[in-house]
Order: structure tokens, then C-alpha cells, then sequence
């Protein structure tokens, strides 16, 4: 049994202050800090995502360009390549992180599961090779990255678990229902708040 911990897109541009900012990104970043210092054992390898969208195009329609954002489909720029609001948030310790994914290098991307390793490895790829059974997902923002990533990782035939103590979303509605699409598909919440 091989267990795996999904780290997503604990960015600066998705936490406070940031150009997609939601409430409580920062105490996500430090309470997975927390959660690692304890826990960092249980897992045969910790992997943490990055949007990383490129700088000098809208990313395949992802960067609002012609219109207003509509933050479904088109969303205001961040998370480029190269600057701070693409960078962990301070408060995220990644000296336990055994595998950093890129994801949303010119096209949109939500899921783990659409970016590549420093290596140019797929994720899914490398839970293979790694026979990792089990994923816990923790990280930004609930109602869609961390969604899509659990719901690829069901598809992909793993156990998966969403730590919700350790997420934080967009919205409260959103949020709640991505916690039942989930939990309805057969992804565990811990603890079970939904």
C-alpha cells in the first residue's frame, strides 16, 4: 500500500492578496505545514501542484482577454510563470514535497492530473510507476482545482480522501457542492462535512 498526498495550487495569487485570492488560502498554506510535520511519514511521496500559465498568450481562452472574466471558464491573469503570485505561499513549507507538478502552461488546467512533473513526467504516470493505491487531496480552491483533481484521481482507480480542514474555496455554495459531487462519487471527506 503505497499512500500519496496531492498538494494543489497553494499559490499566492490564490490566497489572499492575490489576483484570485480566496478566504483562508494563507491558513490553508500554514495548516498543511502543520499537518506535514506530523504526517509527512504516512505518505510514499508528497506532490504538490502549480498553475504556471504562460506570460505573452490567454492560455487557450483560460485569461480573460476581450471580455470581463466570467470566473467559470475565463478568469482575470494569474499564477504566470516566473512571478510571485505563482510562487507557494510563504507560509507552505515544501521541504517535505517530494515531486512539484506544472499545470496550465498555455491551455486551462484544474486537475493534478493535466500537469507534468520538473522532469516532464505525467501525474499519472508517476502514481503508476510509484503503485500508489491512495491519494489524499488537500489545498485551493475546493470548487474546482482540488475537485477536479479528486474526481481524476476516483477515475484513475485510486482510494481517495479530501482532507477539507485542509482546503478552502472560491465560495460557500460552490464549495458545499463540490464536497456532495464528491462525496457522492465515492470520495471520503475528512472530516465527513458535507
Amino acid at each position: 500500500m503505497v499512500a500519496a498526498l496531492f498538494i494543489i495550487d497553494v499559490q499566492n495569487d490564490f490566497t489572499e492578496g492575490g489576483a484570485l485570492g480566496v478566504a483562508g488560502g494563507a491558513a490553508v498554506a500554514a495548516n498543511i505545514t502543520t499537518f506535514l510535520l506530523v504526517n509527512a511519514e504516512r505518505y510514499g511521496v508528497i506532490i504538490a501542484s502549480r498553475d504556471w500559465h504562460d506570460a505573452d498568450n490567454d492560455n487557450g481562452g483560460h485569461f480573460a482577454s476581450d471580455a470581463e472574466p466570467n470566473f467559470v471558464d475565463t478568469w482575470p491573469v494569474h499564477c504566470v510563470a516566473g512571478t510571485v503570485g505563482a510562487e507557494y505561499h510563504a507560509a507552505l513549507n515544501t521541504e517535505q514535497v517530494t515531486v512539484h507538478v506544472r499545470k496550465g502552461q498555455g491551455v486551462p488546467a484544474y486537475s493534478i492530473f493535466e500537469g507534468v512533473t520538473d522532469e516532464g513526467e505525467t501525474v499519472s504516470a508517476l502514481l503508476d510507476r510509484l503503485g500508489v493505491d491512495s491519494i489524499d487531496v488537500a489545498g485551493i480552491a475546493t470548487d474546482y482545482c482540488v475537485l477536479a483533481s479528486a474526481m481524476d484521481a476516483l477515475t484513475a482507480g485510486r482510494e481517495v480522501t479530501v482532507l477539507t480542514d485542509l482546503t478552502a474555496g472560491v465560495a460557500p455554495e460552490s464549495s458545499a457542492a463540490a464536497l456532495i459531487t464528491m462525496k457522492d462519487a465515492g470520495i471520503m471527506l475528512a472530516p465527513d462535512n458535507a
